[in-house]
């Protein structure tokens, strides 16, 4: 890890895009049902939404990025990209890591997207990893909102903020309910680095 620069390593779905949001009016279309029947309080893996009748959420997830741009089109959350660029003008050096090419064969698309996307939104970043182990490529503070994700990166004693969505409510914290709140947790986090008394969120406490 770069020692020189404060890294925040940043999970893109849930997170900093609405990836819930604008999957769930695609599905809409994809099983051919009302918007107001598929429920916005979703678990990960999306079973609520019964899409395993009509081949599984890899099938949907497929047509969403390849026949309907997801990751180019889908809306940003609330205040992500201003808060970034705030955390970035602060000399915080931004890693995006996202596991988007999970799925064989579109991974191109799936990159091409996600690059258009972060430039249409004005979203910094020194560095953008694709991979499913995002503490192999390191960070000083991280936030996602996928559970596994979360107790992976605490079980390898990585300083992990939990970014609210229905599919993590059982996770204890630090968490965020808003970006807003993200900027404050990462300030304290470097001015705690900055002095050199940054305590990690290890197993322990996430087993506690």
């Amino acid at each position: 890890m770069d020692e020189s620069s404060f890294i925040l390593g940043v999970d893109l779905d849930g997170v900093v895009g609405d990836f819930y949001g604008s999957l769930r009016k695609i599905a809409s279309e994809w099983i051919d049902k009302p918007l107001d029947t598929l429920t916005s309080d979703v678990g990960y893996g999306l079973e609520e939404w019964g899409l395993s009748e009509y081949g599984g959420y890899p099938r949907l997830h497929r047509f969403a990025v390849t026949q309907r741009n997801l990751f180019r089109d889908m809306e940003p959350i609330k205040d992500a990209p201003a808060v970034l660029r705030k955390l970035s003008a602060r000399g915080i050096r931004i890693r995006i890591i996202t596991h988007r090419l999970f799925l064989k064969y579109f991974h191109r698309t799936s990159i091409t997207q996600t690059v258009d996307w972060l430039d249409s939104y004005d979203i910094p970043y020194w560095d953008l990893c694709f991979m499913k182990d995002k503490g192999a490529v390191g960070a000083h503070v991280y936030i996602d909102d996928a559970p596994a994700n979360v107790k992976s990166l605490r079980e390898q004693g990585c300083y992990t903020i939990v970014f609210t969505n229905s599919t993590n409510t059982n996770i204890p914290g630090p968490r965020a309910d808003t970006w807003l709140e993200v900027e404050n947790l990462v300030m304290e986090a470097l001015d705690e680095w900055t002095t050199g008394t940054l305590n990690l969120f290890g197993a322990a406490n996430f087993r506690g």
